[in-house]
């Protein structure tokens, strides 16, 4: 059996599809469905079970899954707002949850892969190497960032990177987000907007370095982040922390570019001013280091972004397909 956490959102939803076309549907699906439309994202997906998060964290403290053998686990559950305030929930949602499933994991010496973020390399002063020995220089911008690096932290104290595999996801987009509100991609809003109004809105930029929409990001299509997660649980070398992203810094007009192309549409973009609450906390440039990943043996392609953002819209956004209704 398998455990997916976060199992019905858009990283979790598509291992469980990853796992269904390599032929596997044993699989246990956590996560919090409570009044989204979550649950459309499991629809079209095999899995044998579904628990809720509260219900799963006490069966894991009361070993309820003794003599089960479980495969490997997927842990991609957690809060992925970067605007959340509540920090004691940040906490107990995105360190303390993910510290009880490692602990279970190791000593039961179940392969886990947890997602961490590239939001703990901060404002990308320090780098953005997936690099063990480096994270304590890192300062995330913003609380969630820094609920992924207090457990990244937490297991490096206790010597766990060699029984457990941190993924670091750059800005995942793809089918199966609608769900995450004010955390949709700019690939999604954009779908959104030019359907709508013709046009695309986007922030100014508040540096000299930069022209309003060519701030830069490491952008990635959801198919490409698990087919990485794939790799790497598969991998009997794979440990410690990796980068999950493209390894390209893409500008935002390029990204909203390729959304009207995908549509037919003529490009029309119009820069609004940046809320005062997020200039002090925006990243004006990331780009993952992927040679970590490339070095242990994976050697799949990603997609270009425009071929990434025009599959998502015309195969999924376009025709309300999700994957596993093909």
């Amino acid at each position: 059996m398998f455990i997916v956490t976060g199992g019905a959102g858009l990283i979790g939803s598509l291992v469980v599809w990853k796992l269904n076309r390599e032929g596997i549907d044993d699989i246990l699906v956590v996560d919090h469905l409570g009044t989204s439309d979550k649950w459309k994202n499991l629809a079209p997906l095999k899995f044998s079970d579904y628990l809720e998060k509260d219900v799963f964290r006490t069966m894991v403290r009361d070993n309820a899954f003794a003599g089960k053998k479980i495969d490997g686990i997927f842990h991609l559950g957690a809060c992925s707002s970067t605007t959340e305030r509540d920090a004691t929930y940040l906490i107990d949602n995105n360190f303390r949850y993910t510290a009880e499933l490692a602990t279970f994991a190791v000593e039961r010496q179940i392969k886990m892969i947890y997602a961490s973020s590239c939001a703990t390399y901060g404002d990308g002063s320090c780098g953005y190497r997936d690099d063990e020995n480096e994270i304590e220089k890192l300062r995330p911008l913003n609380m969630y960032g820094y609920s992924k690096q207090l457990f990244d932290l937490w297991a490096k104290r206790r010597n766990l990177f060699d029984r457990l595999i941190g993924c670091k996801f750059s800005n995942v987009y793809g089918p199966n987000e609608a769900h995450k509100n004010e955390m949709r991609s700019v690939v999604l809003r954009a779908y959104e907007q030019i359907t709508s109004t013709g046009k695309m809105k986007l922030f100014r930029s508040y540096r000299n370095d930069y022209a309003d929409g060519e701030q830069k990001r490491d952008f990635l299509y959801v198919k490409d982040a698990v087919n990485m997660l794939w790799f790497l649980f598969n991998s009997p070398k794979a440990a410690g922390l990796y980068n999950i992203g493209s390894g390209k810094a893409e500008t935002w007009n390029h990204l909203v570019t390729a959304a009207f192309h995908a549509l037919g549409k003529p490009v029309d973009i119009e820069y609004i001013d940046m809320p005062e609450s997020l200039r002090d906390r925006y990243q004006y440039y990331t780009c993952a280091e992927m040679d970590k990943l490339y070095a242990l043996g994976f050697d799949q392609a990603v997609l270009s972004l425009d071929d990434a953002v025009a599959d998502y819209l015309q195969n999924h956004l376009m025709t309300g397909k999700r994957p596993g209704d093909e």
